[in-house]
């Protein structure tokens, strides 16, 4: 940490402020079917989500997208909204969860509780070797 600290103060500014954007962003892609109402608040609620209830895998995660849809279309039936989130690991190949339930919210919530649990166990192998 002390060569990472010593090299960061030789930096100049507009080098810093790159590394510190470099370090912090996690690139979120959101995607919803044509039966699916997003729209930018939609997909900014669900990035600040994912931002925020995965924020501690930043040094390994590199991109998450999500996808939303609708499995019946203009039917309702139980569970048809569908999400899978997808992480994109450094160095590993890419980890995916799907859930689904009523309501696209709730479909997402459960993804990213399972998305959490995946990367906390990719973690953990990590670690071991």
């Amino acid at each position: 940490d002390q060569l990472i600290i010593s090299k960061f103060k030789s930096f100049n500014f507009t080098q810093r402020v790159l590394l510190i954007i470099i370090l912090i962003t996690m690139l979120v892609q959101i995607h919803t079917d044509k039966n699916i109402e997003g729209g930018s608040r939609f997909s900014e609620f669900f990035s600040n989500e994912i931002k925020n209830e995965l924020a501690r895998f930043d040094e390994i995660v590199t991109r998450i997208e999500v996808h939303v849809s609708d499995e019946n279309g203009n039917k309702s039936t139980p569970n048809d909204k569908k999400c899978i989130i997808e992480a994109r690991v450094e160095k590993k190949q890419p980890i995916a969860v799907t859930a689904t339930s009523d309501s696209p919210e709730k479909a997402f919530y459960e993804a990213l509780e399972k998305m959490q649990r995946v990367l906390d166990t990719t973690v953990e192998k990590i670690k071991e070797h």
